[in-house]
């Protein structure tokens, strides 16, 4: 493993601070330099970006990061052992790396980031579907973000790009697929890992669209493909029928059948049923 800066291998770091991986905080440390060097390039060109990181435990990833060229890095780190290890990679970085201690899920981090913001992660298992959830649907759009470069479980990756047909499908396709572009840029196996996890990992790039794909309420559109969804098995003038007293014309007025599944629908028709349902 060649060095990408001047200091010491992750191992030795984790061996001097003593940074055991903790199952509680969703913890899997990358340690291979090279590695999340070559990840922290899918994030693009960053000398002119400020960059947010949630979880850089030892700092693998913060230390390619800052050496791709991040014009400045905001780290946010809820285990208290991890901070004096981000603090030497702050003093090899001067005035580029800032370090905040606490939950990324209540922590607002946009007073210390100026655009353009780009957001790069190999997010704690725990937390990052929610967090992607919440990045997805702020309240105006475009959002403080440019593009989002994220480390989840394989699994999870693929029902952020997932197309209609397949079983992986679903509601977190349709909420990545309409605000943004979405592609998987990295497969990583568990043994990359320490400790290795029971489960392959996948590196996510969602660029964001500067309008929806398609023209929709949000709130509607989130409420008719939560609805369609925790019935998938379910016909859609049955799992729909809740939102609308004439549900099976509505899903006519829009391009459906009624007996058609949620699986089956395409991001435009539940964006075309949305609109209908609120003329």
């Amino acid at each position: 493993m060649s060095a990408i800066d001047s200091l010491p291998p992750l191992s030795r770091v984790i061996a001097e601070h003593q940074l055991s991986a903790r199952k509680s905080l969703g913890q899997n440390f990358l340690l291979d330099l090279n590695l999340t060097a070559k990840i922290a390039r899918q994030a693009g060109d960053l000398t002119a970006c400020d960059v947010l990181e949630i979880g850089p435990g030892p700092g693998g990833l913060t230390r390619g990061l800052l050496a791709e060229g991040a014009r400045k890095v905001l780290a946010l780190e809820k285990d208290s052992r991890c901070i004096p290890a981000l603090q030497e990679i702050a003093s090899a970085y001067p005035g580029r790396l800032e370090i905040l201690e606490g939950d990324a899920l209540e922590i607002d981090p946009l007073a210390h980031l100026a655009p353009p913001i780009r957001v790069a992660a190999n997010l704690p298992y725990n937390i990052g579907t929610e967090l992607l959830v919440r990045w997805l649907t702020p309240p105006d759009w475009p959002p403080f973000w440019e593009s989002l470069t994220l480390m989840f479980q394989r699994e999870v990756a693929e029902r952020i790009v997932a197309r209609p047909g397949s079983k992986a499908y679903g509601r977190l396709a349709i909420l990545a697929q309409w605000r943004s572009d979405a592609r998987i840029v990295m497969s990583l196996p568990p043994g990359a890992f320490t400790p290795p996890p029971k489960v392959s990992s996948a590196v996510v790039h969602l660029t964001a669209l500067p309008e929806p794909r398609f023209p929709a309420d949000a709130a509607m559109l989130s409420r008719v493909v939560a609805m369609a969804f925790n019935q998938r098995r379910k016909m859609l003038r049955s799992a729909l029928k809740s939102l609308a007293p004439d549900i099976e014309d509505r899903l006519v007025e829009a391009g459906l059948t009624p007996t058609d599944r949620a699986e089956q629908v395409s991001l435009e028709r539940f964006c075309a049923l949305a609109r209908v349902l609120m003329s």
